[in-house]
């Protein structure tokens, strides 16, 4: 009986150490469960593509705001010997046509200076400067977190870029600072492609002027960064005629106008930023020469897709037929700010006034 007694002792201690050792294990794995995630959460993902967003997203955003910046002027080639730190003092066409990296700061603050000289910027030109890569696009956002001023809290400074929603994947850096009574942040996206955000729109068109004045055509930049004009184009038809006019260089400031004109010489600008002459290119008249038809046409704003082969109408507007718009001389036509596409949205202006806004 003593024998059987010490073999279920034996038995039963057995047991027990496997239902130790297994709940031992148990716990084990779920510490290095446990562990991993965390680890991943702070690693982040394994994945070579997400990696190399947020390796872009990062660098991009240290340099965007650890230096003042630069940029190298063109002289026939990159005029190395002319670089400056000053690159905010610079016209959008001088920045598109050399090589600049934004830099932010200036005597360790954000600079606001620098802040505003972002709308002579393409984003294509910020996307270079900071290093991304060409499938790379980009969107930065700078605003007021909180502020003693409580008008302030929420003021966007800037806001621009290619929306998170048009690409695939997307890695987010963003720097805090505190400075004046205020909390800015400075957010930058990168993106994996995505389409860019750079529509101009159409705003005022002078058809027949008065007293021999040339034909002109407003256009605003709603966006924030700068867009380069090589990729658009104007298409007037008439009737069975048509014309068209590929822009091939030029850029528009954001947040601007622009005034595209037949006589840059008699032109009325108001406070345009930019006057163009299509009246060397044939595409606008002045006076008895007429390139915009009296009675009746249609006026597209084009834009082609560096994927695309045929150009896209972003903005059209119509007059005579059925529009019921018919101008005497000195009218011009001005939208509404609403349809891009709709005649309704366009009416006659006794009073133009070109490079104004609200008009």
């Amino acid at each position: 009986m003593r024998s059987a007694s010490l073999h279920t002792e034996r038995d039963e201690g057995g047991l027990t150490a496997v239902i130790e050792f297994l709940s031992a294990f148990t716990l084990f794995l779920m510490i290095l469960t446990a562990f991993l995630s965390l680890a991943q959460l702070q690693m982040g993902s394994n994945d070579p593509g997400v990696d190399r967003l947020d390796r872009a997203a990062s660098l991009g955003l240290d340099r965007l705001t650890s230096g003042e910046g630069w940029f190298v002027p063109m002289a026939g080639d990159l005029d190395y010997a002319n670089a400056t730190a000053d690159w905010h003092l610079f016209s959008a066409e001088d920045l598109h046509d050399g090589r600049v990296q934004t830099g932010l700061m200036l005597n360790n603050r954000l600079d606001m200076n620098r802040i505003h000289a972002l709308h002579n910027v393409t984003e294509t030109g910020m996307s270079a400067g900071l290093g991304l890569d060409d499938d790379m696009s980009l969107h930065l956002s700078i605003h007021v977190a909180s502020s003693e001023q409580t008008n302030r809290t929420g003021a966007v400074l800037f806001n621009g870029g290619t929306e998170r929603g048009t690409a695939p994947s997307s890695s987010t850096a963003y720097r805090s600072f505190q400075q004046n009574g205020e909390l800015i942040r400075v957010v930058l996206e990168v993106h994996d492609g995505g389409r860019k955000h750079n529509i101009l729109q159409l705003t005022e068109v002078m058809v027949r002027p008065s007293s021999g004045g040339p034909e002109w055509i407003e256009i605003n930049n709603p966006n924030d960064f700068a867009i380069s004009l090589k990729g658009w184009s104007l298409n007037h038809t008439s009737g069975s005629t048509a014309s068209n006019l590929l822009l091939q260089s030029g850029v528009i400031s954001g947040q601007s106008l622009s005034l595209m004109t037949g006589d840059p010489s008699s032109q009325e600008v108001g406070n345009a930023t930019h006057v163009i002459d299509l009246g060397a290119l044939g595409f606008l008249g002045v006076g008895q020469l007429n390139g915009l038809s009296d009675g009746r046409g249609t006026l597209s704003l084009r834009y082609t897709q560096l994927d695309e082969i045929t150009p896209a109408d972003v903005v059209r507007v119509e007059w005579g037929g059925d529009t019921q718009l018919f101008m005497v001389t000195g009218q011009s036509l001005v939208w509404d700010g609403s349809d891009r596409y709709n005649p309704s949205s366009w009416s006659l202006e006794d009073a133009p006034s070109p490079g104004e806004t609200g008009s």
